[in-house]
């Protein structure tokens, strides 16, 4: 019966895997068992943030010392950019290992695939959609998760478009999405998210076509977190739910906030794993917080509780920026700490302004 296991470890720069090396040589973590890894690096989380490829260099640096080429390969890596106000840099490692003293479920559980490389053409369309539903499928087998009711969390790391890849496109005599590749991001992940949506039954397949994606706002998944990034070609994908089938003291739920501010739903959902939700977790129970992975977007109306927002208007830093810092400050003031998962940018990927909250957490002794 295999259990999950997860190190959230710091990082001093986007290539310091010192952290993680520490573990592996005090026996706490086997390269071997992982399976995923999730970090926030600090850079700009736009197309020119490579952080992203740094931290997933340093990191296959660090794994090539213990494992085959082709093990490396099997880990996913999800690398989200942007540690705006305080959030902290971390990595997140997941483990699965076998249980020698299985204990029944149901427990956290994990599945990971990727898809095929995209073409610049299938970026941010129904391509994407169709492939990323397959691969969500096939991950939640890998984890023996039988109900769409039992994933909370689907983590995505998605390509996105440069000039390079754009001229590719038209010498081939194709189209693309979009010739802005800022705003290609934002259609890679909402079409990814869109495809999560599409695998669990959020939404009907029939109701998506290329123009939704991106526009359609009414169309979202309350599970998904897309990152996009210029280092890869083909979608990550790492499926997170609870399973009988697994063993373990890891729990997982989650909750959508409707807004920027909506911390009621994440209040519930703290409630839920036996925080107390009535004040800011306190040192002692926060050893039972293992990861809190949430996305953050500015409200395309340019409001938020009918006062006005500026993040739109700010020419100079992207609103996935403002976004990610300020839902970051709110959900950090709950459970105490900044060393949290926000991810900017949440196209399809709860309702407009608002998006997905999971919680990881340790079961809580009877």
């Amino acid at each position: 019966m295999p259990y999950a296991r997860i190190h959230r470890l710091p990082m001093s720069a986007p290539n310091d895997t010192s952290a993680i090396e520490r573990a592996i040589v005090a026996g706490t973590l086997s390269p071997a068992e992982i399976v995923a890894v999730l970090a926030k690096t600090e850079g700009n989380g736009c197309v020119n943030d490579f952080t992203r490829g740094y931290a997933v260099q340093s990191l296959k640096q660090l794994l090539s010392r213990h494992l085959s080429a082709a093990a490396v390969d099997r880990v996913s890596m999800a690398m989200s950019g942007g540690t705006e106000g305080g959030l902290a840099p971390h990595w997140l490692v997941i483990s699965v290992c076998a249980a020698k003293h299985p204990v029944a479920g149901p427990a956290l559980a994990v599945g990971r695939t990727s898809t095929r490389d995209l073409l610049p053409e299938e970026i941010g369309r129904v391509a994407q959609v169709d492939l990323v539903a397959d691969a969500v499928r096939a991950a939640m087998d890998e984890a023996g998760i039988a109900s769409s009711a039992d994933v909370h969390y689907v983590q995505l790391k998605c390509p996105l478009l440069t000039a390079e890849r754009i001229r590719a496109a038209k010498a081939r005599g194709g189209t693309v999405a979009t010739g802005d590749t800022l705003k290609s991001m934002g259609l890679s992940r909402g079409a990814s998210a869109l495809g999560v949506a599409v695998a669990l039954g959020e939404i009907d397949r029939s109701a998506i076509d290329d123009e939704a994606i991106g526009t359609a706002r009414a169309l979202w998944s309350g599970v998904a977190s897309a990152s996009a990034g210029v280092e890869l070609m083909e979608v990550e994908v790492v499926v997170m739910g609870m399973s009988a089938a697994w063993s373990g003291d890891l729990v997982i739920d989650h909750a959508v906030m409707a807004d920027a501010i909506d911390t009621d739903p994440i209040r519930d959902l703290l409630d839920r794993l036996g925080f107390d939700s009535r004040r800011q977790i306190g040192p002692a129970d926060r050893s039972r917080l293992v990861a809190l992975l949430a996305k953050a977007e500015a409200a395309s109306d340019g409001t938020l509780r009918e006062t006005r927002h500026t993040m739109l208007d700010d020419s100079d830093v992207s609103s996935t920026r403002h976004a990610r810092g300020f839902v970051a400050g709110a959900l950090a003031s709950l459970v105490g700490t900044a060393e949290i998962f926000v991810s900017g940018g949440a196209e399809h990927q709860g309702p407009d302004g608002g998006g997905p909250c999971a919680i990881i957490a340790r079961r809580k002794a009877p």
